[in-house]
Order: structure tokens, then sequence, then C-alpha cells
């Protein structure tokens, strides 16, 4: 069995067998004519259930053939034009590359003596962000697992910040359409069911100041405390982006700690164009970034930042076989001081090689691309009588719904919507995703992929109509 270890002396049967691997699946890249098999559950679960996993195939080349049956074949393939469902963007090279060379050196990324240079590469990165963000000369930082770890660990700190004793006391003030990450982040540090103020939205799905001062003023009279106010920049159904100057005004008017989860909305770090879009972002004392969804980087790369470097003490634990005091007085850098984990993957080595090949300014023409697509799929949806479209977007974010010329009945035309999405995503010629606006089922694009066209948006808009009409007209045929 040591033959599968990889060492100086597997060296070449790692080529081997990579180079196999990689060969498939640039092979099914390059024919994949669809999104989606459409395959089913039913289907393809007996698949799996049927392979034995004490009984090994002893040969790679053979697990590649099954994979081939139970994986390849079927996945969901990201890098399709007519992927577009939910925040999966298609990946660079330069960072899969680096995933293959950090995958095989296996870096872990918690301290100095296990990753070296890995250590400073990560740092370098997070500086830069940084100084991206504009959080200024004491900033810092930690990549993460994604965007629900990142705010998690913001909120540990704003907490920590907080410095109050009675936990039943602290709120939290997130919009409407925040991600559901911060109620989650708000159960786990132990915070009551109430602590999360939900502020309302405005036209365009934006938080509304007005009523956050409101919020903040009422939390004060009632002996409260305002832990944090979240303020998004890119919500996940809408890709709306909070009014985060006005936000700041009233952080530092009621001394509260201002996250900014800018998971999806970070790509506008990188724009060519749209950068004005996160004026206000620098006035954060946390921040959450996803490259892995607007950096088109493989998951997992994210990260959070933060103001004051200090107030990462919060998440740091001494243990004498890894990380001791000692180190800190030797003045070696430890990222596990930083972070809510302990072995980490080295996911910063991927921005790394994007950023080395490719600049951020290539990182930014690509997503600045995706914005502009989402204005011409607006306006095709704005154009288009057999539908109805929420909000202009703000990047590159589409939610509208089927509104069929002859059914008046609301709860009709969801179960129609609902259809549409249901068997397009069966026949496996798009995917799309859904969500509700009130109590009404709506269909969303997330558009990542710059190699999608609006005429691609235009032919999935008439697949989705011709779904929904075949649903309404098999059912009045079973009305009558």
């Amino acid at each position: 069995m040591r033959s599968h270890l990889l060492n100086d002396t597997t060296a070449e049967q790692y080529r081997r067998s990579v180079t196999d691997g990689v060969e498939r699946v640039a092979a099914k890249i390059a024919t994949t004519e669809r999104p989606f098999t459409g395959v089913t559950v039913d289907a393809l679960a007996p698949a799996i259930d049927a392979i034995d996993l004490d009984k090994p195939l002893h040969d790679t080349a053979a697990v590649l053939d099954e994979l081939e049956d139970v994986y390849l074949r079927d996945a969901v393939y990201f890098h399709h034009p007519r992927y577009l469902a939910h925040l999966n963007c298609p990946v660079v090279i330069p960072a899969v590359l680096g995933e293959a060379v950090l995958s095989a050196v296996n870096s872990s990324l918690d301290t100095w003596d296990q990753s070296a240079g890995g250590t400073l590469i990560e740092r370098k990165l997070i500086d830069w962000t940084t100084e991206r963000i504009g959080l200024g000369p004491a900033a810092d930082g930690v990549f993460t697992s994604g965007g629900t770890q990142s705010n998690l660990q913001a909120l540990l700190l704003a907490r920590e910040e907080s410095k109050t004793d009675s936990l039943a006391k602290l709120r939290i003030f997130a919009s409407e359409v925040s991600h559901f990450s911060v109620k989650k982040s708000a159960k786990l540090l132990g915070l009551g069911q109430d602590s999360v103020v939900s502020i309302p939205v405005d036209y365009d799905k934006r938080m509304q100041t007005v009523a956050l001062a409101r919020e903040l003023e009422r939390c004060k009279q009632d002996g409260l405390v305002p832990m944090a106010v979240v303020a998004t920049a890119g919500t996940t159904d809408f890709g709306s982006i909070d009014p985060l100057p006005e936000i700041a005004e009233l952080c530092e008017q009621f001394a509260t700690w201002m996250h900014v989860d800018a998971a999806y909305g970070c790509g506008l770090l990188a724009s060519l164009k749209h950068r004005d879009r996160l004026n206000g972002i620098e006035r954060a004392d946390s921040v959450t970034v996803d490259y892995h969804k607007s950096f088109f980087q493989p998951v997992s790369s994210s990260a959070v930042l933060v103001r004051d470097a200090a107030t990462l003490r919060h998440a740091t634990y001494h243990a004498e076989y890894l990380n001791p005091r000692r180190m800190v007085q030797e003045r070696i850098p430890n990222q596990v001081d930083k972070s809510l984990q302990t072995t980490r993957r080295f996911d910063a080595l991927k921005l790394w090689m994007t950023l080395r090949t490719m600049g951020a300014d290539g990182i930014g023409q690509l997503f600045d691309e995706v914005c502009e697509l989402a204005r011409e799929g607006w306006k095709l949806l704005a154009a288009d009588p057999r539908f109805d479209v929420v909000v202009e977007p703000s990047l590159s974010t589409l939610v509208f719904r089927y509104i069929p010329a002859s059914v008046t009945d609301p709860a009709e035309i969801d179960r129609a919507n609902l259809y549409a999405r249901k068997a397009l995503f069966a026949s496996g010629d798009a995917i799309v995703a859904g969500t509700k606006v009130g109590a009404r089922h709506y269909l969303k694009f997330t558009l990542l992929n710059p190699e999608t066209q609006a005429s691609d948006i235009a032919a999935v808009l008439d697949l989705i109509a011709g779904h929904a009409e075949q649903y309404l007209g098999e059912s009045l045929d079973r009305a009558s």
C-alpha cells in the first residue's frame, strides 16, 4: 500500500495519475453541451449505493472509469453559459493550477512550521485586500472556508468588543434580505432568538437607513446594546448594495460595530468601472469577501478582514504543542492565532496564482462583463410583456417571474413558475434559481459567466415561457 503514498519514489506515478485525471476532466469540459444531464436522484442513487467501499479497485484508471459513471457524467457544470442559477462562478485556469499545487504539497496554514512561505503569501493577500477596501494600516484578516464562517467570526469579534456581560441584551441589525448566516451566527454565538433585528428594505432592496436609525434608537431606549449592524454589499437574491456611507454614519453615532457582508460584491474591489458602488466600505470594522464568488476562484476561497488587527485576539487560543505564547514573543507568524479553524488549506495560493498571472484588472474586467450582461438581461425582461422583473441590477442578479396573459390567479402563476424551473432543470438545457418576493414565487438568474451572452438569456426565457405554458395548458385540461 506504500506505493500509493506521494513521495520521492512515487512522483512519476503521481504525474501519470493526475495527468490521466486532468485529461478526462478536460475532455468532459470540452464536450459538455448542457450544464446538466437532468439525471434524477432515483436514477443515480442506485449506482452509488451499489458500490462496495470495502472492495477497492486497486487501479486509478479503473476508479476514474467508475467516477465517470457516478459523478463526471452527471455533474452540474458551472462553466456552461446556460448555468444561471446560484452564486457559482466558472473558475480561471491559474487558480485551478494553484489548487493542484496546494493539494499535492498539502501545507496546513495554521502555524509557520507547517507552511512557512504559505503563511507569508496569505498575509500578503490579506494586506492586498484590506488596501483595496481602504481599511487602514492597522487592518488584518485571515482566509476562511466561506462567507458563512467569515460572518460568524466577524460577529464573534463584535460580540466580544461589545464588552457586555448579558448576551440577552445584544442586538444585531441586518436587512430583511440579508444572508441567513447572520441569524445562524447569532444562534451559534449564544444570542437570543430576538437578537437579530430585521430592517425593511426599499424598492431597490436596499436597507432603509431611516428604519435602521429608528431601531437603533429604540434599542438604546429599551436598555439594550446595539452589538453590530450588518450591511450587505451584494445580497444573495437581488445583488443589492445597502447604502454603506449612511450606515457607517449611524454606526459611528451609536458606537456600533459595522460589518459589511461583501461575499458577492467583493468583485467590485477589482472593477475597472463600478468600484464606486462600494463607497463607504472603507469605514467598516469588518468585511466578508468570497473570492470564490466574484474573483472566479474554485471553492473554497474566502476571507474575513478587520480594521483593527487587535480585535482578532478574540479568536486566539494558545496550545503548547501548536502555538505557545513564546512564539508571539519570538515574532513567529502563526495564522491559527487569527482563525476559528486549526488545520486549514492553503486556499490563498489560488488567488495568488490568479493575481500573478492575470492581475487584478483581469479579474475586474471579467466581473464588469457580467455586470454589463445583467444590464442587458434587465432590458430584455423589462421589454418582454411575458415577464415581471423586480429591480434593476446593482451587480449581476436578475429576479423575475413569468406572467401569463390568460391567468390572473397569483397561486396558479406561482405553480407555473415553479413547474417551469423544475422542468428546465430536468431537461438539463439550463439551470436557474428561485426565490420568494413577498409571498410569491420568482425565478432568478445569477450571472457570473462572462461567456454567457444576451442570446443565451433570451433563449432561456423562451424555454421558461414554454414550460410554464405547457403547465398551464395541462392544468386547463385537467380542470375541464
